[in-house]
């Protein structure tokens, strides 16, 4: 009589460069004759793929870990894996709150989990937090590694690891490591290898995608490669990967204002694979808050390259992350960022809290924390100008078609459809006939809220149209 294989469960929090290592895990698993399952109730290993940016992270995790402690020891052999930014982060720290843990390993040695998880078995608990990425192929850019997707028809595609950039509120230098970018042909190649999957759109993933190739150019140069043709650098990647035969829609996070350029704009333009939508991360309208982030622009100059943006890419959806109460911002600082958030005219906003990070330099700018009750009252403020702001967008769109990448049931009512414009905007609408998860529709935008359109159903696309510009319903 043979056992059943072992399962498991990979858990996520955070960013979309977590939920990529997070298919890394699951697919070693997979590999390692292990078998995927919903609930942890079910599972015999569970992973906690962790973030650190946000306050509430660190009490989330050691929660989690506190209930996973009686699952743990309601039937033997099961074991529990920490990993991530936090892990990263916390090291040892993890083991000494919650001693049950199997494994703590960090963001460079995803490749390890399996190895990892074996050597507990057989010798006990084990930390393992490399301080920077290693220089071998799977351990850098895991491409060669399985991985577990949960849709068939999209895809992470990692262009980039790390980050040069010092802003004072973020964490993730620390955690993620220097900028190492990822060779042009093996991007390329790995998309060539998605098409041929049936992957018809990619997200190219980097801390800071639009600074891509930059470190190559400086290795060449210091290789005193002068006389050949530069790397590539971001723009040149995404026409490359635009031009893969079977790939309908590219799309790319997370870029920095900073090192935002004329050529990407004409790269995005250019392809017609390539997304009408690109999120660029404001923070703060007040150049002297901008210094003190240490982000590199002044708000004239984020809308200068914003209205460049739209110049050069028809029908561009904007989208932002906007943080409140950063340390030090008073309200006239508040007020300019609702002026360039009310210019700007976002399609939508992620807008967040100052949430002080230890190891971050606002994190030791305590004496000038905003009061609690003051960055609530502003944090509603700016809600109720980027939601006007979109809902305007939303309601522009009423009366057009719109291709959408059908993603499946509602949540709410498994009788209407979700799908994704290419200006990544969620359109609820009830199919005419049977549609199938990961194809291509054309629906007519009806209605609109701040957060979705709603739409009637036209038909299925078998091929698609690569227009620029979105048609209008007749009548």
């Amino acid at each position: 009589m043979t056992s059943s294989p072992r399962s498991y469960v990979v858990r996520t929090y955070g960013c979309q460069m977590n939920e990529h290592d997070s298919e890394r895990i699951a697919g070693l698993l997979d590999a390692d004759g292990l078998v995927a399952v919903d609930d942890e109730a079910d599972a015999d290993v569970v992973v906690l793929n962790t973030c650190c940016i946000r306050e509430n992270a660190d009490n989330k995790l050691y929660g989690n870990l506190g209930h996973l402690k009686r699952w743990k020891e309601a039937k033997e052999g099961r074991q529990i894996v920490v990993s991530g930014c936090l892990a990263q982060k916390d090291r040892d720290l993890v083991r000494q709150k919650a001693p049950w843990t199997d494994v703590v390993l960090g963001t460079h040695n995803v490749h390890r989990a399996t190895d990892l998880l074996h050597h507990a078995s057989e010798h006990g608990p084990i930390t393992e937090i490399l301080d920077e990425a290693v220089i071998d192929d799977h351990a850098l850019f895991p491409s060669a590694l399985p991985a577990r997707r949960e849709t068939s028809y999209n895809a992470w595609v990692t262009i980039q690891i790390g980050c040069d950039n010092s802003c004072a509120f973020c964490i993730v230098p620390a955690v993620r490591g220097a900028e190492i970018s990822r060779p042009f042909d093996d991007v390329v190649a790995e998309v060539h290898d998605l098409a041929s999957q049936g992957v018809t759109e990619v997200t190219l993933l980097g801390q800071n995608v639009n600074s891509y190739g930059r470190d190559l150019q400086l290795a060449q140069r210091r290789d005193g490669d002068t006389g050949a043709k530069l790397r590539p650098l971001f723009a040149d990647l995404v026409t490359a990967v635009a031009a893969v035969p079977g790939i309908r829609r590219v799309r790319f996070t997370s870029p920095h204002p900073k090192d935002m350029r004329p050529e990407t704009f004409a790269a995005m333009a250019a392809a017609p694979q390539v997304c009408e939508h690109l999120h660029y991360p404001l923070q703060s309208g007040s150049d002297r808050v901008l210094s003190l982030m240490h982000r590199g622009y002044t708000a004239e100059r984020y809308l200068e390259r914003l209205t460049l943006a739209r110049a050069t890419i028809a029908d561009l959806a904007v989208s932002t992350d906007i943080i409140v109460g950063f340390p030090g911002e008073t309200d006239a600082d508040f007020e300019r960022t609702l002026e360039v958030a009310a210019a700007a005219e976002y399609d939508y906003a992620f807008t967040f809290i100052f949430s002080p990070r230890e190891g971050t330099e606002a994190a030791t700018m305590t004496e000038h924390f905003v009061d609690p009750s003051v960055v609530a009252e502003r944090f509603e403020r700016l809600r109720i100008v980027v939601e006007r702001s979109a809902i305007a967008k939303h309601r522009a769109r009423i009366g057009r078609v719109e291709e959408v990448l059908v993603e499946g049931p509602s949540k709410r009512d498994p009788e209407v459809i979700t799908g994704r414009t290419r200006q990544n905007k969620l359109v609820h609408f009830r199919p005419a006939q049977p549609v199938r998860i990961g194809a291509y529709a054309t629906v007519e935008v009806t209605g609109a809220a701040p957060h979705h359109l709603t739409g009637e159903f036209r038909e299925l696309l078998a091929e698609p149209s690569h227009k620029r510009r979105i048609a209008v319903a007749a009548g």
